[in-house]
């Protein structure tokens, strides 16, 4: 399922330097970011349930990217 519009991921690699952009190109990134997006959500869910909240906040995603990060 396609979540990400072509025309954003378009902008951020063109924000990114590229002059050009590939249709395939886009649809790679846009996977892996949507895929990416996923599972920081589900992990963000996790910890706001573990904190008693039925509401994900701004604090939970972040907690999630972080937890992500150190795990790289």
């Amino acid at each position: 399922m396609v979540e990400i519009p072509n025309s954003a991921i378009d902008r951020i690699i063109r924000k990114s330097g590229a002059t050009r952009v590939s249709t395939s190109a886009i649809q790679v990134l846009r996977k892996e970011l949507e895929d990416y997006g996923q599972k920081l959500a589900a992990l963000s869910i996790e910890i706001a349930s573990h904190a008693g909240k039925k509401t994900v906040e701004g604090e939970d995603i972040s907690l999630a990217i972080q937890k992500v990060k150190f795990l790289l």
